[in-house]
């Protein structure tokens, strides 16, 4: 195959780190078994560091200039906790290049910044989270403790702010010339080789911000910012946010003991959401025109683009009831608009982000309308299909118009695994895989489509992560977190379970995954069961062909046989299998749920009478639904941060499955506050207090009916805790009551007592 330029870089390490292309683990192969003495797990010890699986680098990117690899590295000693490390591709060498420890100031982030960390889920890490290249690949905006610096690629950092106010969505402008971020809601631009900034919008009331996500924008839109540089540095789109019509929910600030509160806007189903729009202005603040987006105010400004000669504006504006994608094309000079196309579905649209805008003029654009999402190219108002088939594009991953190739991810052989493929531009070609079969793979590419970094995993291999060329051929180990001697998994490989794949079939004949793991079993033994499910739309997967989190193999450990199916609705089998949650949410996929179990309890090997259920969130709710849905059938139930009540939750999720609440009764048969007294068999309810995604008040509502009714039930709440409840010592604690609560009911393995 033939080399890229950026790859003839590692011809100098290849003899004494590269590795040969046929050493290589599967799914398929036994585990390796590592000569150091075994040791049994325990829930200190997975949530301890280092991580059982392995180095887990994070925000991974090429250098511009395909000179080197960046990544953010967690410590061995605090897991939770990661620095900027560099790996040069001509030499080899590793080596930190921001300490987050000795560049921090150690301050304490803004709610603001916690928030959009939750919104990342990221709210538990510490350092360094995020970073960015210069486009001159001389240097990378490094934010950190709420202010901003800027490390050269020798380690050199300058601090750009010192202020008490947090700095947040930092951004270098594509030419290299202005840095701007958020301060008070104000977007503040300063000259790269300047200390000072300046803000160029207006000062404004309360709760109206510039530059800024809104919160369903970064919670459910995958959008986390609201600022757009365009090529050449002469333009900015700025989103402007007036959140005052929101309603506002009070709740404990984040990390706060309780005694701190906090008033958050929060848009719940069926009420105002913010009201954004979108001006175009010059660096310095001048020459500010609003964008024309309609005459309707309430949209979602879903994606902004620009093209590769900044003389035009792309912009995606979804409907309120989220049927109707337009493309605008804007003038960024006067802000007028037209549509150039319209993407519509009768129940709901999915918005990706794989729309590109290409140089001749031409438009990558990702569509649902064969009831697969796949690649389209549009060209002077003619389509061309560049994927097609029953299997699902991911993501863009890569894009070379000079050669006219496209790299993306997606499922063509199995929703058990992610690749990586390519095809052509001009839909001539076949599309190919470039990942092998096995794995669940993951990449990114650098701007040219010259290399890609590969991350991927399987049941028997933690996550690995390797550089390759545009063919996919693998040529540098980043991380190669080779399960031997040193891996801190180790001292469990003797005991680690590789899960079984299956199907079942639902009751419209759908096709449904699952995924189990259990002990040795011994003829004759009859063995309880965890059930961990999600099963909600658009994330979630239980089901895949990748790396099994410690904490189910040391469910499996204690004696516990761990089962997952992804019923109707799970994303990744098409528009068919997720619609037919819409307007049924908690019918279809209780179904589906209650079909794995009936098939479990029929299995020789399983206790029918020690089925319990587990799962968060969307999970969460869900366990409500199946113990309301089947009194008796289940041992016991553990409800970890669920939604109780769909008028709670908000608005661009729940109205894009629900509809307005206002449509009829399907909010109320949706929820679990209506049959809560139906529930007779044990429920454990966790929920933290300071949660802004799931508000504690659906926990709360639930606790007021089931006492209301005489209803027993046993609860956990974590003050300071958000919707992802952990740490490494909150996560042993929130385990050990799970487990503690089954043990006591007797639905756990008999022969073990309570949790270790």
């Amino acid at each position: 195959m033939k080399r890229t330029a950026v790859l003839a870089l590692l011809a100098a390490t290849s003899l004494t780190v590269a590795i040969p292309a046929t050493a290589q683990t599967t799914d398929t192969q036994p585990m390796p078994q590592a000569s150091v003495q075994q040791q049994p797990l325990t829930l200190e010890r997975i949530f301890g560091s280092p991580s059982l699986s392995g180095p887990m680098p994070r925000g991974l990117k090429l250098a511009p200039d395909g000179s080197m690899v960046t990544l953010l590295k967690n410590r061995e000693d605090e897991k939770e906790r990661y620095d900027l490390w560099a790996i040069d591709l001509d030499t080899g060498e590793s080596r930190m290049l921001v300490d987050s420890e000795k560049v921090g100031s150690g301050a304490a982030l803004s709610e603001a910044e916690k928030m959009q960390r939750e919104r990342a889920r990221i709210g538990s890490l510490k350092g360094i989270v995020s970073y960015e290249w210069s486009s001159d690949a001389r240097s990378i905006l490094v934010p950190l403790d709420g202010d901003l610096y800027l490390a050269g690629r020798d380690g050199e950092v300058r601090r750009l702010t010192d202020t008490p106010e947090g700095e947040l969505n930092p951004t270098l402008s594509p030419g290299g010339g202005y840095l701007s971020f958020v301060r008070d809601g104000r977007l503040m631009v300063q000259p790269i080789d300047v200390s000072t900034a300046n803000a160029i919008t207006p000062e404004e009331p309360t709760d109206v911000e510039w530059g800024v996500a809104e919160f369903v924008a970064q919670e459910e839109m995958d959008r986390d910012t609201g600022q757009w540089w365009a090529p050449g540095d002469g333009r900015i789109a700025v989103a402007r946010v007036n959140n005052r019509p929101v309603g506002v929910v009070t709740r404990a600030a984040i990390g706060a003991d309780g005694t701190e509160v906090y008033d958050q806007r929060y848009p719940a189903a069926g009420t105002p959401n913010a009201i954004v729009d979108l001006y175009v202005m010059n660096p310095d603040g001048s020459d500010r025109v609003k964008v024309d987006m309609g005459a309707n105010s309430d949209i979602y400004l879903a994606r902004v683009n620009w093209a590769p000669d900044g003389k035009t504006l792309y912009v995606q504006r979804q409907n309120r009831p989220q049927t109707e994608i337009d493309l605008l094309k804007v003038d960024p000079a006067t802000g007028a608009s037209e549509v150039l196309f319209s993407e519509e579905q009768p129940r709901f649209t999915n918005l990706s982000s794989n729309f590109r805008a290409l140089k001749d003029g031409s438009l990558l654009w990702s569509s649902e309308r064969t009831g697969y999402n796949h690649l389209y190219r549009w060209k002077a108002g003619k389509w061309t299909q560049l994927t097609s088939g029953d299997w699902v594009v991911g993501s863009v991953i890569g894009l070379d118009e000079d050669k006219g190739l496209v790299w993306f991810s997606g499922n063509r052989e199995t929703p058990l695994e992610n690749h990586v493929y390519r095809t052509r531009l001009d839909g001539k070609g076949e599309v190919e895989r470039l990942t092998e079969e096995g794995w669940w793979n993951g990449a990114n590419m650098d701007g040219k489509a010259r290399a890609m970094l590969v991350t991927r995993s399987s049941p028997t291999q933690p996550p690995q992560t390797y550089l390759a060329d545009a063919d996919g051929k693998r040529s540098f180990w980043i991380s190669e977190n080779k399960l031997d001697a040193s891996h801190p998994y180790a001292p469990y490989l003797a005991s680690h379970v590789v899960p079984e794949f299956g199907t079942l079939k639902a009751e419209d004949g759908s096709t449904l995954y699952y995924k189990m793991m259990s002990p040795k079993r011994e003829p004759g033994k009859k063995y309880p069961v965890f059930v961990q499910h999600y099963n909600g739309p658009g994330a979630g997967r239980q089901v895949k062909r990748d790396w099994v989190s410690p904490l189910q193999e040391y469910l499996v450990d204690r004696g516990w046989i761990v089962f997952s199916i992804d019923g109707r609705g799970s994303p990744d089998r098409g528009k068919a299998f997720e619609d037919q949650l819409y307007k049924k949410m908690g019918t279809v996929e209780v179904e589906d749920q209650l079909t794995g179990a009936r098939w479990l309890k029929e299995q020789p090997f399983v206790d029918p009478e020690r089925v319990s259920i587990y799962g968060w969130s969307y999970g969460g709710y869900m366990t409500l639904k199946l113990l309301e849905a089947a009194p008796g059938f289940y041992a016991a139930g553990v409800s970890g941060a669920p939604v109780t009540d769909w008028t709670l939750y908000d608005t661009h999720y729940t109205e894009r499955y629900m509809g307005m609440p206002s449509e009829g009764d399907n909010y109320e048969r949706a929820g679990a506050l209506a049959n809560a007294e139906k529930i007779s068999d044990p429920l454990l309810l966790i929920h933290g207090m300071a949660d802004d995604n799931v508000v504690f008040q659906n926990a709360t509502q639930l606790a007021a009916k089931l006492q209301g009714s005489d209803t027993p039930f046993e609860m956990m709440f974590y003050p300071g805790q958000t919707h992802s409840v952990g740490g490494p010592k909150i996560s042993p604690h929130v385990w050990h009551t799970i487990l503690n609560f089954l043990d006591r009911r007797g639905v756990g393995p008999k022969e073990e007592g309570a949790a270790q």
